[in-house]
């Protein structure tokens, strides 16, 4: 018979273990740590795996870096060098025709030569011509062209006298004719009476002119004269023309 034994004593609580600190490292590190860790094999081999690895650290590391500070904007970089040119572009579409213009207006040019001067001069000494009524002078003219003037000058001592009024009219003849384009070439003396309780009449005679400009005479040789005779609803008088001094005719052919 088997004898009790003393009683089972409670066994003593198990006693605490005491608590270590752990250095605090960053969590990145740890996991860096934990991707990292594999066999030295696993590490420097070329397959698929080892560069998968390779891969996964590159990735924690870009992601360390980025929770990084931005550090100072650099420098601006210079500009580069000009690019050459690019490929030429198609042609465009061609464009429309415009609307048709209006008929214009045909424009002859006329090459003429240069313009010379064209005159002449016919005098005389001592016309001392007395007649009332017809021609006193001429002078042969060359015209050169058509579509120009004729200024025609004559200057002489001219005198008209009567004891009741008179009037005389010194005037150009071209061709016979007078001139028409635009009016006659003329000058007159009007004299009123002379010194009745004299009994005698006013003589003077006076160096006169007679002058103008006459158009639409053909070219050719012109016959330019110098006439005198009376005024209309007026008697003619004494006249005399050219007395002791000289007297002329100066003709000029002028352009248009």
């Amino acid at each position: 018979m088997k004898l009790p034994g003393p009683a089972a004593l409670p066994s003593p609580p198990p006693r605490a273990l005491p608590r270590l600190r752990l250095p605090v490292v960053p969590v990145v590190v740890v996991w860096l740590a934990l991707l990292t860790a594999g066999t030295p094999s696993e590490a420097s081999s070329e397959s698929p795996k080892g560069k998968l690895k390779a891969l996964r650290q590159r990735e924690v590391v870009d992601l360390y870096n980025g929770m990084c500070l931005q550090g100072p904007v650099g420098v601006p970089g210079r500009d580069g060098n000009p690019g050459v040119n690019g490929i030429p572009g198609t042609p465009g579409v061609p464009g429309r025709d415009g609307l048709k213009g209006e008929k214009g207006e045909c424009v002859r040019e006329s090459f003429e030569e240069p313009w010379t001067p064209n005159y002449k001069q016919c005098s005389w000494s001592a016309l001392n011509y007395g007649i009332d009524l017809g021609k006193i002078a001429e002078c042969t003219f060359t015209k050169m062209r058509t579509n120009s003037a004729l200024r025609v000058l004559f200057s002489g001592s001219l005198r008209l006298k009567c004891k009741n009024a008179c009037c005389q009219r010194w005037y150009f003849t071209f061709n016979g004719a007078e001139c028409a384009g635009p009016l006659p070439i003329e000058a007159i003396i009007y004299l009123d009476q002379g010194s009745p309780e004299l009994n005698s009449t006013i003589n003077i005679h006076r160096t006169s002119s007679v002058e103008g400009l006459c158009e639409g005479i053909s070219a050719g040789l012109v016959d330019v004269a110098v006439w005198v005779g009376t005024c209309s609803d007026y008697p003619r008088g004494d006249a005399s023309t050219g007395w002791n001094s000289v007297s002329r005719i100066v003709i000029e052919e002028l352009p248009k």
